[in-house]
């Protein structure tokens, strides 16, 4: 136990089994489930989430059917010829010291296949199937194969099983009435509807005997008009506790729901509110989930007992040794998640790996291995953006001797105008990983000098990697050095303020960014549960049915008005990821920013900005026009560094501007100071 954190580490007695801990590594889907070869990948990612102390981790969905699939050829455990690939999971994991719990997922009418099936025959909007509806027998018979598979899961080594019975899949699709039309036993009242999950809850835990960890997660929340009330979620949670559940882990949100429940712009535990209401009608542990990325966030929720675990996944993926520095008191060294989802589950979502922005190690285990060089070097990185600092920080923790140069007072580069706008505060949490990285690896950083390829000549070098990042594009507008017209880094930095009037030239993720700051400045309500709550429309205690409310108390509307521009006819963001384009697009609406797409801009003037959407000519009059238009690669160092002999290296920006990826940067700087 640490005087730091004493709830977090106090042990947890589940009768048959203790946990060491109280953190649990939630499910994450990765895709490395589905294919039988990515099982060794697999194993060496959950082995070093173990290795890092978590107290249980639960896996990614695994079907228990074929009718249950996600998508054709997706994770199942349906027959013993299966189990060999779990075992080297299993195994893995054991070995350094964990436990783990296989997640049981039925997608039921979210199933990307044609032989998805549900309560009722109602296809969901998020998928292109419609669903066939189980017959009484087609009830029985699913519940079986959670039983069976679960058998083979025990088998499989697990010393445990979740049953997923939220986000929207079958189990929550029996509970809600908005998807359950059934009039038998299994549909019509609250207390008919939840039969089914009381069912494979009897079922499993009968089928694995009693030391055997079966999790029961619930839908604390639907977010999805006709889902279940409050105080239905309270019944099931005393029926699944009562039908033989070990504990109860939360999920928020199904997936089709239009509130944001794990963007950066969601505060962190927001929804601890719902767990401390479930805690108090049950007497087995509550876990907590949903953006809780650090160790104060974790220990203040348990000390107030609004749950007894905490469960974190996307912040074990941006740091697998969250549990240990936190336990060390090292938790300014954690590499925190950001929320971003661009690595995570936009990959998933688009049928790819996920991996995390912040750690590309994550699910490259195997790879991408940070390992002590045999011959150490002398490095010069110019550039402390975050490609810089991940090259630099990567270089010498592999016994690299690195010079870090930045021109600027303070490391980050465009991290440190994404930290400024509303709902990405979360960014700045990286800045402060890598200040003290870069200390602990020992990088010798040199702030606020502008370096010259001379300069580092001088100096005796063995290679050198320009992270020297991008300047703003500039288009070919007339009227561009008009005293109206200022760059985005301008805007977000604070150097120059916009007027009442502006226009944002450029409708990717810079130009939502600078829309979303200009719209909001500095009203931080929304960072507070309640005022998200609000903003919203969500009623946490669910008095309305899936805790959606028609009323919805936006942000205040400002005194600015803003206009969002884009050349191309497509929706503004459109570049932005599955998870997150929406959620800003309709904040932006909500704050009565007008998007105009399919624009020719014609001239900036003492006028305004002229423009032309299709036929019809328009005089924006604005006080300001902010640029947002691409940007371009700052290579300016290259040529006098190339012609020296010693090798040069190229990352992030500098390599290639493409809407400021901060994904790509920081994996192709990792990637390259682990070949060096």
């Amino acid at each position: 136990m640490t005087d730091h954190f004493p709830h977090l580490f106090s042990p947890l007695d589940l009768g048959f089994m203790t946990l060491p801990n109280r953190v649990v590594m939630g499910s994450m889907h990765t895709g490395l489930e589905d294919r039988s070869r990515d099982y060794g990948k697999l194993a060496a990612y959950f082995a070093e989430r173990a290795r890092g102390e978590v107290a249980l981790i639960i896996t990614g969905g695994i079907a228990p059917s074929l009718s249950g699939w996600l998508a054709p050829f997706s994770a199942r455990l349906d027959r013993r010829s299966q189990l060999r690939r779990h075992r080297l999971v299993t195994n893995a994991v054991h070995d350094e010291g964990g436990r783990i719990c296989m997640q049981i997922l039925h997608a039921g009418r979210y199933g990307h296949h044609p032989f998805c099936v549900a309560p009722s025959a109602i296809r969901s909007r998020i998928t292109p199937f419609s669903p066939r509806a189980l017959t009484t027998r087609g009830v029985s018979r699913q519940i079986r194969a959670y039983a069976r598979c679960a058998v083979l899961a025990r088998e499989a080594g697990y010393d445990g099983v979740e049953i997923m019975g939220s986000e929207g899949y079958l189990i929550n699709q029996f509970l809600a009435p908005r998807t359950n039309r059934r009039t038998d036993r299994w549909g019509g009242s609250a207390v008919r509807r939840m039969q089914f999950a009381v069912a494979v809850t009897e079922a499993v835990r009968t089928a694995v005997g009693p030391d055997f960890i079966v999790i029961f997660r619930l839908s604390a929340l639907d977010l999805v008009e006709g889902g279940s009330l409050g105080e239905e979620v309270m019944q099931l949670a005393a029926a699944v506790e009562k039908s033989g559940a070990t504990m109860l882990d939360t999920g928020i949100g199904w997936h089709e729901a239009r509130v944001p429940t794990v963007q950066s712009l969601v505060p962190r535990a927001a929804y601890s509110v719902l767990t401390s209401r479930i805690r108090a009608h049950v007497g087995i542990p509550v876990m907590a989930t949903n953006r809780i990325n650090m160790p104060e966030t974790a220990e203040a929720l348990l000390a107030r007992g609004d749950a007894d675990l905490v469960s974190l996944a996307r912040p074990l993926l941006a740091d697998p040794d969250w549990v240990h520095k936190a336990r060390k008191g090292r938790d300014d060294q954690i590499n925190t998640c950001i929320a971003c989802n661009q690595s995570c589950l936009d990959r998933v979502f688009a049928r790819r790996y996920a991996s995390c922005l912040v750690n590309p190690r994550c699910c490259n285990e195997t790879e991408l291995n940070v390992v002590p060089t045999r011959v150490p070097r002398r490095y010069a990185v110019v550039g402390a953006g975050p490609a810089g600092l991940a090259c630099a920080a990567t270089l010498a923790e592999r016994g690299h001797d690195v010079s870090l140069f930045e021109q600027d007072s303070r490391i980050g580069g465009q991290f440190n105008l994404a930290a400024r706008v509303p709902g990405k505060e979360e960014f700045a949490e990286t800045l402060r990983y890598f200040r003290r990285r870069l200390v602990v690896v020992g990088v010798d950083l040199r702030l606020g000098v502008h370096i010259q390829a001379p300069d580092l000549l001088k100096e005796d070098f063995d290679g050198f990697i320009l992270a020297t990042g991008a300047r703003p594009r500039l288009p070919m507008i007339t009227g561009l050095d008009h005293p109206a017209v200022h760059y985005y880094d301008e805007i977000l930095s604070g150097r120059v303020r916009a007027g009442n009037h502006v226009a944002v030239i450029g409708a990717g993720g810079v130009g939502v960014d600078v829309a979303t700051f200009l719209a909001m400045g500095n009203d931080r309500n929304s960072r507070h549960p309640d005022g998200y709550f609000r903003e919203w429309g969500v009623d946490p205690l669910a008095a309305t049915r899936g805790g959606v409310t028609d009323v919805k108390t936006r942000p205040p509307v400002p005194e600015r008005r803003i206009w969002m521009l884009r050349r191309g006819h497509g929706k503004p963001g459109a570049g932005l990821g599955r998870t997150t384009g929406w959620v800003h697009r309709a904040r932006l609406r909500a704050l009565g920013v007008e998007m105009l797409t399919g624009v020719t801009y014609e001239r900036v003037d003492d006028e305004g900005l002229h423009i032309r959407v299709g036929t019809e000519h328009r005089s924006l009059a604005v006080h300001t026009v902010v640029v947002c238009a691409g940007q371009e690669p700052q290579r300016e160092l290259l040529a006098g560094l190339e012609r020296q002999g010693r090798p040069v290296h190229v990352i992030g920006g500098a390599d290639q501007a493409v809407e400021l990826d901060a994904a790509r940067a920081i994996e192709q700087a990792t990637r390259l100071a682990v070949t060096l």
